[in-house]
């Protein structure tokens, strides 16, 4: 016989709740074992230290050390044992072994093909390893009692003269997976008008695309994504907070942009721990994810970096309650949002929500 007395909002709690992630970098949230062992294999010396633990430890200090270069050294380390069709398939596995442990029950992981070419693997063949690694990482989750399912997005680097090329290999791998497209990159000096014909391809191939806005820049970089792009999604998005004002009394003035983007239910792809990290937000209680989320923008919570921040899209929802005082309610309000906003089909992201989401939640509200 069941009471409404809900489950006590834990760490341990949280991580039973069904969850939903769109932002996460594939080159971000590898294991450090991992890393230890592929550098091994492929005869790659250039690791700070070969122990798992020091390393994991490196990751974590050099992403928190306020340095752009050092932050960035990170990836190079990544991608630089990411380079072979086996090491693809592994990390492409684990990933989603690791998200589903965590509750995971949908996830967007995105990637950039063409960091991953140095030893001579075409775009293709890149893309065929991630996915055949995630319908590895998949099954392999199944068999232990949880099910997840993972789709793809294909990054082209802002700053190179890709993006056409990857959305075409997104659109030529969309029947296997790849459900969308992304710039990432610096966002200063390389504006998203820069890949302008990539964007009129995929609206032609009625093709699905997010867009890295509103974190490392300001507005423009946002209003540019959303009005001369038309980004469905924004990645991070959170200097959108830029455009609205609050007074001493606490009466909140939005500006043209951000009612526009709260208006459309653009949802915002918000990564609280990296933000701190990038300098983006100056801590977790300080961050816009709070003032957006009481004014009911689309906001969605994800990682960003597993490898990076230290954390897991638990771990995410777990600070937020911290910070926030959010309960069940809320956290399943951000899961919702999260999967309407995905690149999949509406009756897809409708069974998920009614058969996963909703009951999941609908437990830990009444035990």
């Amino acid at each position: 016989m069941s009471t409404t007395n809900p489950v006590p909002v834990t760490p341990e709690a949280v991580r039973t709740a069904p969850k939903v992630l769109l932002h996460d970098h594939l080159d971000g949230g590898l294991r450090a074992a991992t890393v230890v062992e592929l550098a091994e294999a492929a005869g790659y010396r250039d690791l700070p230290t070969s122990d798992a633990a020091e390393l994991d430890q490196w990751f974590r200090n050099a992403a928190d050390s306020g340095s752009l270069v050092r932050y960035l050294e990170t990836f190079a380390h990544t991608c630089g044992v990411m380079q072979n069709t086996d090491a693809l398939v592994r990390v492409a596995a684990e990933c989603a072994e690791d998200l589903a442990e965590d509750g995971v029950v949908y996830a967007e992981v995105r990637y950039a093909p063409e960091l991953f070419c140095e030893h001579g693997l075409s775009l293709d063949e890149i893309v065929e390893a991630v996915q055949e690694g995630f319908r590895l990482g998949e099954r392999r989750a199944l068999e232990r009692g949880r099910r997840i399912r993972i789709g793809t997005l294909l990054c082209a680097m802002r700053q190179n003269a890709r993006s056409l090329e990857i959305a075409e290999l997104a659109v030529r791998h969309r029947d296997t997976g790849v459900v969308g497209f992304d710039i990432a990159g610096p966002e200063a000096g390389f504006p998203p008008t820069r890949n302008l014909d990539a964007f009129e391809y995929l609206r032609q191939q009625n093709a699905h695309f997010t867009i890295h806005a509103g974190e490392a820049f300001g507005l423009p970089s946002i209003w540019e994504a959303i009005q001369h792009c038309g980004a469905e999604r924004l990645g991070h998005g959170v200097r959108i907070v830029d455009d609205i004002k609050v007074d001493e009394d606490g009466t909140i003035h939005l500006g043209r942009l951000a009612s526009y983007v709260r208006d459309r239910r653009i949802p915002l792809e918000m990564c609280p721990s990296s933000n701190i990290q990038t300098g983006a937000a100056p801590s977790i209680a300080e961050h816009p994810i709070g003032l957006l989320t009481k004014l009911r923008f689309r906001v969605t919570v994800n990682t960003d970096n597993r490898l990076m921040s230290g954390c897991t899209p638990s771990s995410e929802m777990s600070a937020l309650v911290d910070a926030f005082g959010y309960g069940w309610a809320d956290l399943r309000w951000f899961t919702i949002n999260a999967m309407k906003s995905a690149f999949i089909g509406f009756d897809e992201r409708l069974a998920i929500i009614n058969d996963v989401i909703k009951p999941g939640y609908a437990a830990l509200l009444t035990t």
